[in-house]
Formats: C-alpha cells, structure tokens, sequence
C-alpha cells in the first residue's frame, strides 16, 4: 500500500512538473487578422490592429469579444512571463526586502516657512504615501495634520497625489488626487478649520490648482476627454457648482496645451500656452480674479520663454535670437519683448535653464560640457561666483526657495555615489549646511566603496563626443567580463541627470555597473543636442546610444554577453529602435511602456497627447516624415533578426503610450525572430505611465526587473 502511494505521489509530482514544463515552454500565440492600412501611396498590413480597445470597451462591464480576446492574450503574457522568471521568484523577494530595508520609513522631510507657517511632510513605518503637516509661527502653536494621504489612498489599486495648495488666508485647503492612472484629476476642498471637506468637487483635471488672492476663487485646466490635451483654463468660487463654473481661456490650436501657476511673489497669475516650439504667456493680478488677461509676448513660431516676477519688473528667459537662451528684465507696464532689456546675454557653449531671484541676488542655473552648474550674481556690485561640486557627475536643482529677502538659497544635490540631500548656501559667505540627506540603512552602505566616473564616447561621425555617467563598486573588472545596464531616454529635451539610487545598490553589489548614455534629444550640451536629436535627425539618439554601448565593449568595460540596455516611454522607443538596428550588441533590453507604434499613433490624432508631438517627431501625413519615421519605427522595423533577450513593461490604463503598442510589438518580434531568447512582457492591470504607486508596491516591479538582469548573467539564485 505505501509503495503505491508513495507510486501515485510520484506520478503526480512528475505530472506537475511537466504542466508547468509546458506553461512555460509555450509561448502566447497571438492570432492575426490582418488590417489593410493605407498611407500616402503606401499599404501597411497589420495583423495585430485588433488588439487595439477603444476607452468605452476598457471601461465597460460588458465584455464583447474582441475585449475578452485582448484581455486572454495579456493574461497569456502575465502568465508566460510568470513561469518563466519562477525560478527568481526567491530573488525577487530577497530583492525588495534589500530594497526595503535600505529605506527610513519613518521618514519626514526638510520643513520650509511659508506665509506663517512651517510646512512637512512625512512617512510612517509601513505606509506607501505621505502625511502633511503645518504648524503656525507662533509660540505655543500644536502641529497639525492637514493632508492625511494613507487615509486617503485606502482600499484603492491606485492613488497619486496631483497637487495641493492652501488659500491666501490659510483656512482652505485645495488638494487633487488620481485613482485610475491615466492622470486625470480630481480636485477637492477642505476647511483647515474645522476638517470638514467641502462638496466643491472638480473631475477631469490636470491636477494643478492655482489660488487667486480673494481665498474663494481657484483657476484650473481640463482636459480634452478624447485626446487627454491641457486645453480649457477654468475658474471656480468655492460653494458654487462646477459645472457654471466660467471658462477663462481656450486653447483652440490642437498642437498646443496650457497651463496656469501663480508668481513667486504671490502677486500675479500666469496662464501659458506652449508647444514644442513655441510659447504664448498672458497674466493678471492675482487680487483682481475677475479681470482681463494681458498677453506678454504673442506666440511665435520658435519663440520659446518663461517669465518670473520680482518688484516691478518679469524677468523672461528666452530663446529670441538666442538658442541656448538669455535673460530679458522689462516693467510690468511694459512686458512685450520691444520693451526687453538684456540680463544675461547668449552664449554658445552655456545653455541658461533657469534662475532663482533674490532681493541681493540672482542664481543661474545653467548647463556647460554636460554638467549643472549653479552661477550666483550680486545685484549691487555685479560680483559672481559659481558654486562648487567635486563629483564628476551630479545632479543639483533649486529646492523650495519662497523668500525674497534672505541670504539663503536652498538646494537639493545627488551624485551616482551620493546620497540625495538638501543644504541650505549661503550666498554672502560662501557657506553650506547640509540639512538633510537620504539615509541609506543597512549599516553596508559607504559612498567611498564606489566609483563614479564621467566617460565620452566618439560618435560614428568622428567629431560628437557623448557624454557617458557610470557607476560601478570598487573591484568591477574592465577585462570584458562585467556587466553593465546602459540607460538612456533622448527626447523632447529632456535632460537625464545622474542621480542616486538606493536600489541599484543591488545590481552594483553584485557586479554590475550603471550607466546613462546621454545622447542627443536630450538637452544635456546645450540646445543644439537637442536639435540635431529629433524630427528628420531622430537616428542621432539611437546612433549615439548604440556608439555608447560599443565605446563601453571596446574600452573593456564590458562584451555583447554582458551588456544590456534599458529606457522607457521614449526611451522605449530607443530601446526598440536599437535593438533592430544593432540586435547582436545587447544580451538582455528592457522596455518599459515603449513608445513603438510611430506611425499608427502619429497619424490618429484622436490617440492621446498626438497633436502636441508633430513638431517633436514630424506629422508623417507629410510624406518626408512618414518616410523617415517609417525607416526607424520599431513595430515597423521588425525582421527576420536573432533579438536579445526582451523584458517590456506596460500598464492597461495608460494614456501616454496604450498597451497595444507593446503587446502588439512583442507578438510581431515573436512572429518574426530566429532565435529563442527570452520574450516576457508584463502588463499591470490596474495602473498607467507612471506603473504602480506608493513608495514600496512599484519596488516590486523594480525587482522583476533585477531579477531578470541576473537571471541573465547566471546570478538568480539570492
């Protein structure tokens, strides 16, 4: 009798083991129904068109047929992907337990003094989001708890905060939250004084909310419901229905979004209108809500600037005959640019990014070979000096600066081996304090066991240098051997700044180095990197990454074997792109929510946010554009290739890039490829762009990523 069972035990463990065998071994089989889809003279067969969901089908209870055939096959993704990494599953728990244990959850932010009170927020032991406090600038006042967001975010799969802000009086508070991750907002009201939330309620925001002066009346921006574009500014009077609520400007252009904030001073309120190349600026006095709007400077073609008020005078920060723009001062009286005086005048080899005013100063922030750099000018006797940083590459931005009369400029510094931290310079003698810096717990954490270092690699023309931010613990080998995760991103200007991460001390500790490629599209050597990475140039981004990741194999960093790639959103579309162009160079790439449908999404301007990217990768509707977009689209680039190894990453309720760009993407390079590397995608089903929220459920998402790096370099076992 025990033989037989021990006999039945057996077969039925070898009958387990050979169903998860085949769960795992048998990839999802998309089907295909071809869709014709004709473009210029062109015809583009598609065989995945269908998996594409309109919101209404998303959104129904009622399932039709082709919403439960989209639904099966990313469940058949879920589950492939499930199967396949089950072996890291112990990693991945020893990875967020790493990661988790290197936090301070009791953690609580540098406190800031504005309009009479000290403002802070913090994190409990265990809790995913922020609890924000105040207390009055006066002896005796208690603290008090303002905005509760555990409390808030309760029972829901998602929840981010958009903004908040407290009326001039300090009695109302103005918050806005989003429970579905498509970024539409919902803003709320509640009286400080006595808790109650008031039934002022506001949907489909951005989630900026803008106070004027008279504690009653708030401006905000809505959004197309189809395109998701900023284009209404509305105003509200609190205890009146949102729904009368007056609208106070429309963007009518389709390629442009707006947006509404309030002056440092407190004084006035702006409404902006921008798109890629072009900015239009119109402001008011925020005492004066009901009165008429005066435009600054009409919108140009190529005219890009920001505005900042002090005194009786903007300042304006442009791009008017300036590419790596300049500084304009003009009266408030007199604000268009006839009436500009010069600041700060242009400079080919400086790209000014912002300023920072003060009553006895100015600080510039400015961009020179790559790094940031903080300029501070004296007003009175027009002395300057620049503020010193020793790593080679680091990060450092303007913190929370509200004063006007102080001698004080806070700001907020990170470097690949430091730790982000908040010090307060002062700009008379020269002095720092540092007032906070992320503490990284553990006890097995020491900055001066890691390398940073900055790296250029040649571009394929033989005269671009591109700059490379890497960072690896003391003992990584540059035999050829090690492996390194490159990132990149490239698009819209957007700069990618070396930061630090107390997660990726997982990857260092074990062997791997970091690096970000920063290439063209970005924003990093001024505006012509930009330029010369976007429209009819937009190869120059995944030129530039690949020559990168090539610079890295042949300076014995790295090889083939161990070097893998990652980027998202745009940086996914680089991903895609690199991964066709150069496929033999990487042994592992990760997606996430790629951008790899070009064509298809640029030409249907009902997909969100298109309209606004036309000046960013061109309206293929112009031939030349299709043509070019067409020759480097990753979805439409797709052959017969041995592909690296492929982890994507996407979110069904985004509204940026829509699931059935990967999907559809992963199931054509499953179509097409000749090899079998690994090919997983994972789609969480209940969150959008930004992937999950709170501070310890998206480090989950963090770890399958990790795993699947080591998983890939023979590292899987915790």
């Amino acid at each position: 009798m025990k033989k037989i069972l021990l006999a039945s035990i057996i077969l039925i463990l070898f009958s387990n083991c050979q169903s998860n065998y085949k769960k795992k071994m048998i990839e999802p089989s998309a089907k295909k129904i071809p869709t014709i889809l004709n473009y210029h003279s062109d015809s583009l067969t598609d065989n995945y068109f269908w998996m594409r969901l309109s919101d209404d089908q998303k959104e129904s209870s009622n399932l039709d047929s082709q919403t439960q055939d989209v639904l099966d096959y990313l469940e058949a993704e879920n589950h492939f992907l499930d199967a396949n990494m089950s072996d890291t599953d112990e990693l991945q728990s020893k990875l967020f337990d790493e990661y988790v244990s290197r936090i301070k959850q009791d953690d609580s932010s540098v406190p800031y003094v504005e309009n009479g009170y000290t403002y802070s927020s913090k994190f409990e032991k265990g809790e995913d989001y922020r609890r924000y406090y105040r207390k009055k600038n006066k002896e005796g006042s208690k603290e008090e708890l303002f905005l509760d967001l555990p409390k808030l975010a309760q029972g829901q799969k998602y929840f981010s905060l958009g903004d908040w802000s407290i009326s001039t009086n300090n009695k109302i508070l103005a918050y806005s939250a989003d429970l579905v991750s498509r970024r539409e907002y919902t803003i709320h009201f509640k009286d400080l004084i006595t808790g109650e939330i008031l039934e002022d309620r506001i949907e489909n925001s951005t989630g900026r909310i803008t106070w004027a002066n008279d504690n009653k009346t708030i401006f905000y921006v809505k959004k197309d419901e189809q395109t998701l574009r900023s284009h209404k500014i509305f105003k509200h009077v609190l205890g009146t229905d949102s729904a009368d609520d007056e609208l106070v400007f429309e963007e009518k252009d389709e390629t442009y979004s707006c947006y509404v904030y309030k002056s440092k001073s407190n004084k006035y309120l702006f409404i902006g209108s921008y798109q890629t190349l072009a900015t239009e600026i119109r402001f008011l006095d925020a005492s004066q809500p009901n009165g008429d709007w005066t435009i600054i400077q009409p919108r140009e073609r190529g005219h890009e600037y920001s505005v900042s008020h002090y005194e009786d005078s903007f300042f304006i920060r442009t791009n008017w005959n300036a590419k790596n723009y300049k500084l304009m001062k003009t009266a408030v009286s007199s604000p268009s640019k006839e009436s500009w005086e010069e600041i700060i005048a242009h400079r080919e080899d400086v790209f000014l990014s912002g300023i920072e005013i003060f009553k006895k100063f100015l600080v510039v922030q400015e961009r020179k070979d790559g790094l940031i750099q903080m300029r501070v000018m004296n007003w009175s006797n027009n002395q300057e000096h620049y503020i010193s940083f020793n790593d080679p590459t680091y990060s450092v931005y303007s913190n929370v600066n509200l004063d006007f009369d102080t001698d004080l400029f806070r700001f907020s510094y990170a470097s690949l081996t430091t730790p982000s931290s908040v010090y307060d310079y002062n700009l008379v003698t020269k002095e720092r304090t540092l007032l906070k810096q992320q503490e990284v717990l553990g006890g097995q954490f020491y900055s001066e066991n890691y390398i940073s270092e900055r790296l250029y690699a040649m571009g394929r023309d033989g005269e671009t240098r591109i700059p490379i931010s890497i960072v690896y613990k003391k003992g990584f080998k540059k035999d050829g051997s090690s492996p390194i995760l490159l990132y990149g991103y490239g698009s819209y200007g957007s700069n990618m700044n070396p930061y630090f991460s107390s997660t990726r001390l997982s990857l260092l500790d074990r062997g791997f180095a970091f690096a970000i490629a920063h290439i063209r599209g970005g924003q990093e050597m001024g505006r012509d990197w930009y330029e010369t990475g976007k429209l009819l140039q937009k190869k120059n981004t995944f030129y530039d990454f690949i020559d990168c990741g090539k610079f890295l194999v042949d300076s014995g960093y790295t090889s083939p074997s161990h070097l893998y790639a990652q980027g998202g959103s745009a940086g996914g579309l680089l991903m895609g792109a690199i991964i066709n162009m150069e496929p033999s160079l990487w042994n592992g790439v990760i997606a996430g929510v790629p951008f790899v449908d070009v064509i298809n999404t640029m030409w249907d301007e009902s997909i969100p946010l298109t309209t606004g990217e036309f000046d960013e990768w061109g309206n293929p509707k112009d031939k030349v554009y299709y043509d070019y977009i067409k020759s480097y689209s990753p979805y439409d680039n797709v052959s017969h290739i041995d592909f690296p190894n492929l982890l994507i990453t996407t979110g069904y309720w985004d509204s940026q890039v829509q699931y059935w760009e990967p999907a559809k993407w992963i199931a054509k390079i499953r179509e097409y490829r000749t090899n079998k590397n690994l090919l997983l995608m994972y789609c969480n089903m209940d969150v959008g762009h930004g992937g999950a929220s709170g501070r310890f459920e998206s480090l989950k998402e963090v770890a399958l990523e990790h795993a699947f790096l080591l998983k890939l370099e023979g590292l899987s076992t915790p």
